[in-house]
This record gives structure tokens, sequence and C-alpha cells, in this order.
């Protein structure tokens, strides 16, 4: 008779061993694997390889291949500079390529109209890739919803406007691809996501930071209309965007802006630009000071974004948004210089916020201006974006979740990390054991698991049906009349009216500097900012 340990461990084990798992999608027969209940299928192509002639060209569509493709693999990702030395968030991709425009599929076996979640990652659209381990969505897709992840163009070669580039469009408009591929990604989803379980007409796209500022660009694209249905939105910040054409709220047109960088690279033309080698041009046009951003086209971005939801001309999907209590504590070089003194400090706001100093003093007081200065850019950022989310969708009669995660452990808080820039994504994955190898370690503890265990369930269930709901853990309202909130904290904790003040201030702040016309409205917020006009049409 055979030993019964030795039997179950032999069941076990083949209960983990990967089988190859065929679907035959639309696009072309795939092959993943599956274990535990799981089919992964990775580096699926959703578009053509951008290089050549097609770079800085809207991805263009690839034609249904034959025979079954390989999907065990991920793909590359897209071009990008090496991280930051000394960064909690150096992670940087095993391959590159401009070859890139892949996604990854974690699908439950045997699922039928399940929802869909697809991931978009940040990194200020100049690094990040969709394969990052912290990103893995076995444990998402393991609560009964697919989950796909997308690479995206990056940095210069996803985001350069250029006048010869307009030219050669024939909407007259350049910039934008980076975004025209997540709009790519989200059609060829609804094309194919059918034959692997899941529900095209159930999706939601979520992402932290500028992934979470790409979710607010598909929100406002009239392209992405109705290839969505829910929107998460972690870590957003709804700043000034340049526009294409003309000079406007302080920020340089975006086809002078594409000019001066060909120039510092001696591009004399388009044609040289798509000589350069992809990745030397990416590192060289990053050190001529080329940052990326979306660009209002009037076509694939109508507005500014701000304008978008005051419009009301956003998506209407219900959302989740929100941001972290120590967003700058990991992003310091968006905090202005501490200041001399309390005094300095107090004269420095006064000189620029006039009458609404008074209202800044109170939430961010010169008791304290080195923690002043980490709240202010927080705010200012996220956190005013997050509740202006909330506030927009809530006004077009959406249901809007909003929360602030303020959890902190031990590596984190002993490094003065609490509730650090993307703290959350972890838990929301499930994947504590996978984040970077530079981030502060998550304990291994039954609190922590329970806790990451409430964050995937609120998200899963919000994907599945658009109500957040976790299994014995406090009941997430919608923002509604009475501003309702969900604090991250110890645990999840329900509460209203979030830092009383703070969407007000920064609301009357951005709304004068709208007015005034030159004045953009990003980090240049408290000891840094413009001066203020005050405004009849403003708070």
């Amino acid at each position: 008779m055979k030993c019964p340990f030795l039997v179950a461990a032999a069941i076990s084990l083949l209960a983990g061993t990967a089988s190859a798992q065929v679907v035959q999608a639309p696009a072309g027969a795939v092959e993943g694997k599956a274990a535990r209940g799981i089919a992964v299928f990775k580096g699926i192509p959703y578009a053509r390889p951008p290089v050549g002639d097609l770079r800085w060209k809207p991805p263009a569509a690839l034609p249904a291949w034959q025979g079954v493709r390989k999907a065990q693999g991920f793909g590359a990702a897209c071009i990008q500079p090496r991280p930051r030395a000394g960064s909690i968030y150096a992670n940087p991709p095993a391959k590159i390529d401009e070859d890139c425009l892949t996604l990854n599929i974690w699908a439950p076996e045997r699922a039928k109209d399940a929802p869909v979640f697809v991931w978009i990652h940040g990194g200020a659209l100049t690094t990040g890739y969709s394969h990052e381990a912290m990103y893995d969505g076995a444990k998402l897709a393991a609560r009964g919803m697919i989950v796909v992840s997308i690479n995206y163009r990056l940095g210069v070669l996803g985001y350069l406007a250029h006048p010869g580039l307009s030219a050669e469009s024939a909407a007259g408009v350049s910039g934008n691809y980076g975004l025209l591929d997540q709009i790519a990604a989200l059609q060829w989803v609804k094309a194919n996501i059918g034959a692997f379980g899941g529900d095209a007409g159930n999706v939601t796209i979520a992402g932290e930071s500028a992934g979470a500022l790409s979710v607010m660009y598909l929100m406002a694209a009239p392209r992405a209309r109705g290839l969505f249905h829910k929107a998460i939105a972690q870590s957003a910040y709804m700043i000034s965007t340049p526009s294409l054409k003309d000079a406007l709220h302080g920020e340089a047109a975006a086809e002078e802006t594409g000019q001066k960088v060909a120039a510092a690279l001696g591009a004399p033309d388009i044609a040289a630009l798509r000589a350069m080698d992809p990745v030397a041009l990416t590192e060289n046009a990053a050190k001529a000071g080329y940052m990326p951003w979306g660009t209002i086209d009037g076509k694939v971005l109508p507005r500014q974004l701000v304008e978008i939801f005051d419009r009301g001309e956003q998506a209407p999907v219900p959302l989740i948004a929100g941001f972290n209590i120590g967003e700058i504590r990991s992003l310091r070089f968006l905090a202005p210089p501490a200041p001399a003194s309390a005094g300095a400090y107090e004269a420095a706001i006064r000189a620029r916020y006039g009458d609404l100093s008074d209202a800044w003093l109170r939430l961010y007081p010169s008791r304290d201006p080195g923690e002043a200065v980490l709240a202010a850019p927080r705010d200012a950022l996220y956190g005013w974006t997050a509740e202006r989310l909330a506030i927009g969708q809530t006004a077009i009669g959406q249901p809007a979740y909003l929360y602030l995660f303020d959890h902190g452990y031990p590596a984190a808080d002993e490094n003065g990390l609490h509730g650090f820039h993307a703290a959350e994504i972890p838990f929301v994955f499930g994947t504590a054991a996978d984040a970077p190898p530079f981030w502060p370690k998550i304990p291994d503890t039954v609190g922590e698991k329970r806790f990451s265990a409430a964050m995937g369930d609120y998200w899963a269930s919000f994907a599945r049906d658009g109500n957040p709901v976790a299994k014995g853990q406090a009941a997430w309202r919608p923002y509604g009349k009475d501003a309702a909130f969900m604090a991250f904290a110890d645990v999840p904790r329900a509460g209203v009216r979030l830092m009383p003040g703070m969407y007000a201030l920064h609301e009357a702040a951005v709304c004068r500097r709208r007015a005034a016309g030159n004045l953009p409205w990003n980090w240049n917020t408290g000891t840094v900012s413009p001066v203020l006009p005050a405004s009849a049409d403003c708070p």
C-alpha cells in the first residue's frame, strides 16, 4: 500500500504543474499555460511593431496569424531609459525593443462571460512595463475575472509631436501615440477577449500614476468611448497639458517642443529622427529635457482634462479614484525646497496665495514647514485630482468611490515612507512577495495578508458589477452628497469629508491659474507657486 503522504504530495505536485492551454481567438490561435486553475497567455501582439516607417504612426492593425502562436514568454518592454540610481522603483526590464506592443492575459480556466480588468502600468509615461512581477494577475484572476496587462510606447517614441509628423497625418495632428496604443489594445480586447472567457461588455480600465493619467486620457478620448465600462484611477494627476500648435496655460506648444528636441538631437527632419537608434534617441531626448505628455490636439484629446470633466464630456462610467498619504515621500524631487524658517515659509505663501493664504496655512501650517512641503504637492497633484474625479462622475450620475491609502508597515515607516507613491499596488494584486528589489519589504503576516485580500476583493467586485465590496469589511459608499470615502489604514475604514478644505483650496488655485491663461497647474505649488491672481469668477 502506498504511503498516503506520498500520494498527497504527488497530487499536490500535479495540481501545480502547468499544462498547455490553446485558445482559438479571432486574432489567431494562441497557446498559453494553465496551472492552479489559471491560464496565462504572455506576449500576445495587439498591433504591428511600430518600427521603421511606422515609428510615430498610429498603431496599425495586425493581420490574423496562421497556426498556433506560442504565448508562454513575456514580450519586450517598450524602449525606456535606465532607472534613476537609488530609486525604490528601480526594476529595469530584461529586454527592451521598439517591437513591444503586446499584452498578457490571466484567465480562470473555463471562464465564461467573466469581467475584464485591463491594467495600464505607470512610470511617468517614460518607464515601466506590463509584466513587472508586481502586476502578476493570477490572484485577481482567481477572484473570477480576466486580467489583461498592456505595453504602450513611452517617452519620445510614444508622445513626440512635431510639424513634420502632423503633416503626415490625415487628421493633421501628432503626438499621443502611446495613448493610441492603449486604445488599440482595448480594441483588441473587445474583439478577442470573448475567446478567453471574458465579457467584452464589462471591461474595467485601471492604472496607477501615469497609468491613472492614461485612464483619465481614455475617459476623455472620443476614440476610446464604449471600449470600457468602469475605471480605476490610482494616484492620478489632472495637470495642465500642452496643446498641439499653441502656447497655452504656460505650456509651450507640443509641436514647438518637438522641433526643439529634434534640433537638440541634430535631426533636420523626421526621416533623420526615424533613422536614429531608438535607445539612443530615447535617452538623448530625455537628456535634452523632453518630458512625455498627452497632446491637446482637438482630435484624440479634444480639450484640457479639467474642461472635459467640467463640461461632463468624460466617459459616463462608474469610477474608483484615490491617492496615498505619503505620495511625495518617495517622490521628493516633486517637493519644493524646505524653507529656511517658519517665518520665511509664511511670507512665501502669503506673497503667492493672497486671500487664499489663511486657508493654505490652516492646511499646511508653518509649525512644521518640512512636513508642509510634502503634504501640499501631494494634495495639489493627487488629492485634488482624486476628489475632482469623484465629484465629476457624481455630477453626471455615475457612482464614484473615493479612497485614501494610509497603510503603513515597519520597513516603510522606519524609512519615512508611510503610504508612499504606488505602495497600494502589491496589496491590490496580492503580490507582496513580488515587489521590486528596493521596495520596502512587506511583512508576511496574517494581518498584511488579510489587508491585501480586502483590497483585492474591493477592486475585483467593482470590476464585476461596479460596487466595491469586501466580505467582513467596511461598506464603501459612493462619494455622493456627503462626500463619502474609504481610508485604507490598518484596516479599511469608512468616513466622510476627506481632509476638509483641501479640495476647495486647490480647486480655487487651479481656477485662478486657468482664468489667467498663462499659468500651468502641476507641481509648481506652495513656496514655488506663481503669484495667483485674484479672480471674480473663482473662489
